[in-house]
């Protein structure tokens, strides 16, 4: 149980953190650090808060179940339509984003090696190998994840101590707080990890006290950081000008912009190798990490068994639409997590919410393990999801 523990929470983990935590420092430049620190803080909040409900709502169906089909039980019909629409716009958006910086990551590394190959190929290499990885399932992908991770926080925390020391002060204490509104959708995608809940619920073979302190841990180390990192990026790299934050988050190479900047503003090849193995283990763990849900979800709602040809299936219709994307609109890393986060919302904040109102108060269907804090808090849920809603309609408009 204590290897399955680490395995859950570096799932999670390995979700959250990729190309969210990339995109944050260039989409909250404007705002500045302290104020981003807030909307971080208020994002973990409501995230966690609509992932145990996800949990809850799981615990009465039979293992397997996912959202589809828990928003059918709970919701109806037009529960369910609306749980298909956000879901798969959300995956296929965040899938599309990870392509995209994976794809430029790539590009890159393969010019460093004097390899002049087309963006188009590298895309197919990108999803090609990870994909490989998604066809032989949770486990595959756990052991996968378990790797990638070890190593990234390894590259993590040597890159946040060998940054510090360049951290200009005087640099984390501008920004506007208003200036912020563009980087709100982004955070809360960065923070859209309980899709993965259902998967964690058949891998801990419902053991209740083990899901819910893995959400809680899984979901702190995250917060912990982003917060670190963007204190970091944002204390040593500009807000604005020619080769700023808030120059490269309008970029359609802003993954391997970044990469350069941190590169060139610290003058070290260390850091440079570390900054370019650190942002490629970010996106290929959080595209792991989101195909599996998606392959999970597309299993579900459509009944495809588990054959070689039924994972054939899956992988192909999980990966090749964002593929597609891609290809055509091969810019779609920043713009991808925003739109991303409008269905974040709509799927991991306000879906969740409803079902248990629904479940508890409404079919009388709850039993077992039960979120606390009663209506209050799914009312709470509620509107400031539709608050999110209301906002990210009048930005984007």
């Amino acid at each position: 149980m204590k290897s399955k523990f680490i395995g859950g929470v570096l799932l999670i983990v390995g979700t959250s953190i990729g190309g969210g935590m990339l995109a944050l420092p260039m989409a909250a430049a404007a705002g500045g650090f302290f104020h981003s620190m807030l909307l971080f803080l208020g994002a973990w909040l409501v995230t966690v808060l609509a992932a145990f409900y996800i949990l809850e709502a799981n615990l009465w169906l039979p293992e397997g179940t996912n959202l589809v089909s828990m928003a059918k039980v709970t919701l109806g019909k037009a529960g369910q339509l609306v749980t298909w629409f956000a879901y798969l716009l959300l995956l296929y958006s965040l899938l599309s984003a990870y392509i995209a910086g994976g794809t430029d990551l790539l590009h890159n590394l393969l010019l460093l090696a004097h390899i002049n190959s087309p963006r188009w190929l590298a895309a197919a290499l990108f999803v090609i190998i990870l994909g490989a990885v998604l066809y032989y399932g949770v486990r595959a992908v756990d052991w996968a994840n378990r790797g990638l991770m070890s190593t990234k926080l390894i590259a993590y925390f040597l890159l946040v101590v060998l940054i510090t020391p360049h951290i200009n002060v005087s640099t984390l204490q501008g920004g506007q707080v208003l200036l912020l509104s563009g980087a709100v959708m982004v955070v809360i995608t960065s923070f859209g990890y309980a899709t993965i809940v259902p998967t964690l619920r058949s891998y801990f073979k419902s053991n209740v006290n083990a899901l819910r302190l893995t959400i809680a841990i899984g979901s702190l180390v995250p917060l912990i950081c982003y917060l670190l990192w963007d204190m970091v990026v944002q204390g040593s790299i500009a807000s604005n000008g020619a080769h700023g934050l808030i120059h490269m988050a309008g970029s359609s190479h802003a993954v391997s912009d970044l990469t350069t900047a941190l590169s060139t503003r610290l003058n070290s090849q260390t850091i440079s190798g570390l900054t370019h193995f650190f942002t490629s283990i970010c996106i290929a763990t959080s595209f792991l990490g989101v195909s599996l849900c998606l392959s999970d979800f597309l299993t579900d709602g459509l009944k495809i068994g588990r054959s070689v040809s039924g994972r054939f299936f899956i992988v192909g219709l999980t990966l090749l639409p964002p593929l597609a994307i891609i290809l055509f609109y091969p810019d779609a890393f920043i713009m991808g997590l925003s739109y991303a986060g409008i269905f974040c919302v709509v799927l991991l904040m306000l879906l969740p919410a409803l079902m248990v109102w629904s479940g508890r108060y409404v079919k009388k269907m709850a039993n077992g393990y039960e979120v606390m804090g009663g209506k209050f808090f799914i009312i709470f849920e509620i509107v400031i999801a539709i608050t999110l809603l209301v906002f990210a309609t009048v930005h984007f408009r």
